[in-house]
C-alpha cells in the first residue's frame, strides 16, 4: 500500500493550519489553571499545537484560578507533563505567551480585572492582520461552576466586537433533567454556535477515520446495514479502578462517566446515515437522527459490576477506598445491549460495555457480519470488522482463508492496517490538541450539540434511576479480571454474538 500523495491529502493539511495562517489576535483563558485536567490535558496539548507552528501567530494563554502562585510556580505546572525530551528552546519561547491570574470563579471585581488583563496584553501583540480578535474561554473545571464562570463572563469580559468561543468539559449534567437546566442556563448567555462541549473519545483518531472509513470505500458502505451485520459492539477497558477519585467516581458511577457521553457519540458516528456534506451541522444532523431512534435502555438488558480486590489482595476493591460509601452500588462496570429502531438497523442489537479494573487496556468497535448464506464451506466463523481505537490504533478484517500448503483446511485471518506499521513516520496527535485546534478555526464537527446532548440523556435516564430507585446490587467482579461471571454469556444470549475460536488471536505487529 503506497502512501497518500500530497495532491491527496492538501485539502487535510490546509485545515489543520488555518488558525497559524490567520493572523487573528487570540486569547486562551483557561478556567481551573491550577487543577489536573489543565495540567495533564489542555496546556500539554496546547504546546503540542505550539510545537507544530498550529497556533494563532499573535496569542496570549492566560491561566485563571483561585491559587494564588508565582509565575515561576505556575509555568512548573504548566510544563509537567511536557515530557522529558521536549525542545528546552520551544519550551521557553511558550511560557512567554503564559501569564497567570488569581481570582474567584464568583466575584465580578475579578472578572472585570481579567478584562483588564486581556486587554493589556492584546495591546501588546503585533499590530497588523485583521480586525478580528479571537476570544476562546475553557473550562477546565467542576460542572458545578459552569454557570457561574460564564454568568460572571458575559456580565463582565464577554466582548461584542470580538469572536467568544466558549468551552465546557463534560459531565453536562447529571441526568435528563439537570441537563436540560444546565443547557438552558448557558444557552441565555452563550450562542449554540459559541459553545463547544468536549467529548475527548470524538478528537481520537480512529473515532475521526470512521467518517472516511465507511463513505469513501464501497466495500464498507455497501454491507454496513441489518442485511449483513448481526450485531456491534463497542467495548471499553481500563486495567485500573478509581486510584484514589473515588469519592469523586461514587457521583457518577460508568455509565454517566463513559457510557452516555463516550460511548453513545462513537454509537451514533457507526450507525449513522451518509450526510448531505461534511459541514459540522450536517454530520452532527445524522447523529442526532440515529440518537432520536434509540429506544431507552431497559434494565434487563443491562449487567451491572463493581470490582472487589484482586485475588492476590495487591490491588483494593472499589469499596476499601475510604472516599468510597461503604453500601455504595454505584458501577464499576456495565453493559447494555441498544437498539437502533430505524431501517438500516431495526433488528441488530448493538451493545456497549465498559468496565474499571480490568484485564486490560482497550478501545475498541467491533462489527460483527451474519453466518455465509447457503456457504461451500459448514461452520464457518463469521467476519468481523475491528476498528481498535486504543491504544494501538489498528483496522482488521477477520476473514477465512484456505491455509498454505497441500491441504484444503480452512482457518481465520486478517486484513490488517495497524497505524503504528503503516504510519510509522507519523505522530498522531492527543485528542484534546485535535479539538482544541478544532476550537481555534471554529469548527463544531467533534463536538456534542445541546440536541445530540438531550437524546443522550433520554437514553440513559430511566435506566439510571431506575438502578437508583430500586438500589440495583452490581455483580462482584475481581480486579484484573474480563470483568463479572456471565458477562460474556449475557452477550452471545441477548446478541447471538458467536466467538471466533480459541486458536484465533489478533495481535498488532510490532
Amino acid at each position: 500500500m503506497s502512501t497518500p500523495s500530497s495532491a491527496q491529502t492538501g485539502s487535510l493539511a490546509c485545515g489543520l493550519d488555518q488558525a497559524a495562517k490567520e493572523d487573528v489576535p487570540t486569547t486562551i483563558v483557561v478556567f481551573g489553571a491550577s487543577g489536573d485536567l489543565a495540567k495533564k490535558k489542555t496546556f500539554p496539548a496546547l504546546f503540542h499545537l505550539f510545537q507544530r507552528s498550529l497556533l494563532p501567530k499573535r496569542l496570549s494563554i492566560i491561566g485563571y484560578a483561585r491559587t494564588h502562585m508565582s509565575p515561576e510556580e505556575f509555568h512548573k505546572r504548566v510544563t509537567s507533563h511536557f515530557g522529558e525530551d521536549v525542545d528546552k528552546k520551544s519550551v521557553a519561547n511558550f511560557l512567554q505567551l503564559c501569564t497567570y491570574f488569581s481570582g474567584k470563579y464568583d466575584v465580578a471585581d475579578d472578572f472585570r480585572s481579567l478584562r483588564k488583563e486581556i486587554e493589556d496584553r492584546e495591546k501588546k501583540m503585533k499590530p497588523g492582520g485583521s480586525g478580528n480578535r479571537v476570544h476562546v474561554y475553557y473550562m477546565a473545571l467542576p460542572p458545578s461552576m459552569f454557570v457561574d464562570v460564564a454568568t460572571q463572563l458575559k456580565n463582565n469580559v464577554y466582548d461584542d466586537s470580538c469572536t467568544n468561543r466558549l468551552v465546557i468539559e463534560k459531565p453536562f449534567g447529571h441526568d435528563l433533567k439537570s441537563s436540560r437546566v444546565l443547557s438552558k442556563e448557558i444557552g441565555s448567555l452563550f450562542e449554540e454556535n459559541e459553545i463547544f462541549r468536549i467529548d475527548h473519545y470524538l478528537g481520537k483518531e480512529m473515532v475521526k477515520n470512521i467518517l472516511t472509513l465507511r463513505f469513501a470505500n464501497v466495500f464498507y458502505e455497501a454491507v454496513w446495514n441489518r442485511h449483513y451485520i448481526s450485531n456491534v459492539q463497542i467495548t471499553f477497558k481500563e486495567p485500573f479502578g478509581t486510584e484514589g477519585r473515588g469519592g469523586y467516581f461514587d457521583e457518577f458511577g460508568i455509565i454517566r462517566d463513559v457510557m452516555q457521553n463516550h460511548m453513545l457519540q462513537v454509537l451514533s458516528i457507526v450507525a449513522m446515515t451518509q450526510p448531505q456534506s461534511l459541514d459540522a451541522e450536517d454530520v452532527r444532523d445524522r447523529k442526532t437522527e440515529v440518537l432520536q431512534r434509540i429506544l431507552p435502555i431497559q434494565l434487563e438488558d443491562t449487567m451491572l459490576g463493581q470490582y472487589v480486590a484482586s485475588i492476590d489482595g495487591s490491588k483494593p476493591g472499589y469499596k476499601d477506598d475510604d472516599t468510597v460509601p461503604k453500601d455504595s452500588i454505584t458501577p464499576t462496570f456495565a453493559q447494555c445491549v441498544l437498539h437502533v429502531d430505524n431501517d438500516r438497523w431495526r433488528g441488530v442489537p448493538w451493545v456497549i460495555k465498559a468496565g474499571k479494573a480490568l484485564n486490560e487496556a482497550k478501545m475498541l468497535i467491533r462489527i460483527q457480519y451474519k453466518d455465509m448464506p447457503n456457504s461451500l464451506f459448514p461452520n464457518l466463523a463469521r467476519n468481523e470488522l475491528v476498528i481498535q481505537v486504543s491504544p494501538k490504533e489498528s483496522v482488521y478484517i477477520k476473514t477465512i482463508v484456505k491455509e498454505p500448503g497441500l491441504s484444503t483446511n480452512l482457518a481465520m485471518s486478517e486484513l490488517d492496517l495497524t497505524y503504528k506499521t503503516r504510519y510509522h513516520d507519523i505522530s498522531i496527535p492527543d485528542a484534546y490538541a485535535t479539538l482544541i485546534l478544532d476550537v481555534l478555526n471554529g469548527d463544531h464537527s467533534d463536538f456534542v450539540r445541546s440536541d445530540e446532548l438531550d437524546e443522550a440523556w433520554r437514553i440513559f435516564t430511566p435506566l439510571l434511576h431506575k438502578i437508583e430507585r430500586e438500589r440495583v446490587e452490581p455483580l462482584p467482579y475481581e480486579y484484573g479480571s474480563r470483568g463479572p461471571e456471565g458477562a460474556y454469556q449475557f452477550v452471545e444470549d441477548r446478541v447471538g454474538y458467536k466467538r471466533t475460536g480459541l486458536e484465533y488471536h489478533w495481535e498488532a505487529p510490532e
